[in-house]
């Protein structure tokens, strides 16, 4: 996958929002990795927050509707993962502001 087919996916996964924190989850620093094969499926590495995210369904499926308008993406697995975890030292600037941490 290009770096440029990259960047569009992850511009795409900013309009998926974590629903509790009102942040996207690429600002929250969730996602750890996109990668696509030959044929266009894409698998999204990401994690949640927390382990009992009751909101994790939600966050899938907005991610598969997220890039469902980029035409290379044929297909889209999202793999949750809990290594390493997630931190607030993993979320960008901005989140960081936006949540009023320091």
């Amino acid at each position: 996958m290009d770096q440029d087919l990259k960047e569009n996916i992850m511009g795409a996964l900013e309009q998926v929002v974590d629903p509790e924190l009102g942040i996207d989850i690429v600002n929250l620093g969730l996602v750890y990795d996109v990668d696509m094969d030959a044929e266009g499926k894409t698998t999204i590495t990401m994690t949640l927050t927390s382990m009992g995210c009751p909101l994790a369904g939600v966050i899938v499926d907005q991610v598969k509707a997220a890039l469902a308008d980029i035409p290379e993406v044929k297909e889209v697995e999202t793999n949750i993962v809990w290594t390493p975890t997630w931190s607030r030292d993993m979320m960008s600037r901005y989140a960081k502001i936006a949540l009023g941490i320091q």
